[in-house]
């Protein structure tokens, strides 16, 4: 863990910074921004540079294989919804007994109608079957229902623990996503270099306020471009921060790419759009959107991860 935190905040010797879903629409605004060339000669960020440009790269290997995956997922899905076995189970049950009073009441209907001395007993009789008939329509709607909203909760978990098998690379060392559990929010910018740029240049005045709640960006272009971000701050201290801001980066991009244009595919979304997804410190996805971060909005909804709130408010990020 010790080693997590190292990748995330930092050398502690340094300035030590505390600690789903469909795509909705957000900003509109398209992105202008051009390659500038790196203008501070002490800034870099601790990956490796071709030509002076900021290369990003990716690996998921080592991944688990995907059975496990859902069985994480299945697993994950009990735990948030630990009653909905026992509401399906009661609706199997309210469904049998109503199939068995309907059967019950077919061949009283039956009887009633083949014999002329029963026809007293029809009106009853059709009642008592309208009404098994309706019990067992309604409780075969709810458990379809149930049904329904635990597949969508497992494959959205499993659309989780994938992303969450993903690696990253921060401070030349490589770490699955999940390990940033508990420690950081990640914010995955996805698009073309220069919408990267821009997202970049937006972020830049919420900078303090973004990591104190722990935030972590990670950029991932998919236009095969390298973007070179733009640093002309004197200040050294300014500098560190958004480098800690922005030292994450995916790797081996296919991966990354192929998991993200799933989740385009699913929300409807098309594959050249740039989008963001942000995560909760638990891991969870909270939210995601076309066009840029939110960052003001990050900012105002994300509670510190230090101080007196810190651990209270863990997993209750709330959405954009």
């Amino acid at each position: 863990m010790a080693a997590i935190r190292a990748i995330i905040f930092g050398h502690p010797n340094t300035d030590q910074i505390s600690r789903s879903q469909p795509f909705c629409s957000c900003l509109s605004a398209t992105p202008h921004a051009s390659f500038i060339k790196t203008t501070t000669p002490h800034f870099s960020f601790p990956i490796k540079r071709v030509g002076g440009a900021l290369r990003v790269r990716c690996s998921a290997s080592n991944r688990p294989p995907s059975t496990d995956i859902s069985s994480a997922a299945k697993i994950r899905s009990e735990v948030l919804s630990p009653f909905r076995s026992v509401r399906m189970f009661f609706y199997l049950a309210f469904i049998a007994s109503g199939a068995l009073g309907g059967l019950i009441a077919i061949t009283r209907l039956i009887s009633a109608l083949t014999n002329p001395l029963r026809e007293a007993e029809l009106p009853d009789t059709l009642k008592g079957l309208g009404i098994d008939l309706a019990a067992v329509a309604l409780f075969a709607f709810l458990y379809s229902r149930e049904v329904k909203a635990e597949n969508l909760q497992i494959a959205r978990l499993t659309r989780e623990e994938t992303l969450a098998n993903l690696k990253l690379r921060g401070d030349e060392k490589v770490v699955p996503v999940s390990a940033l559990r508990g420690i950081a929010r990640l914010v995955i910018v996805a698009g073309p270099a220069s919408f990267i740029l821009e997202s970049f240049r937006l972020s830049q005045a919420y900078t303090d306020s973004l990591l104190e709640r722990g935030v972590r960006v990670l950029p991932l272009a998919t236009d095969g471009l390298i973007p070179e971000f733009e640093m002309k701050e004197d200040d050294e201290m300014i500098l560190q921060k958004r480098k800690k801001l922005w030292q994450l980066r995916p790797a081996d991009t296919p991966e990354w790419s192929k998991w993200l244009d799933e989740q385009k595919d699913l929300a409807n979304v098309s594959r050249d759009s740039p989008v963001y997804l942000s995560l909760r410190m638990d891991g969870r996805v909270r939210g995601s959107g076309v066009g840029y971060p939110p960052w003001n909005a990050f900012v105002a909804q994300l509670p510190p991860v230090k101080g007196i709130w810190s651990g209270l408010f863990d997993g209750m990020d709330g959405r954009v």
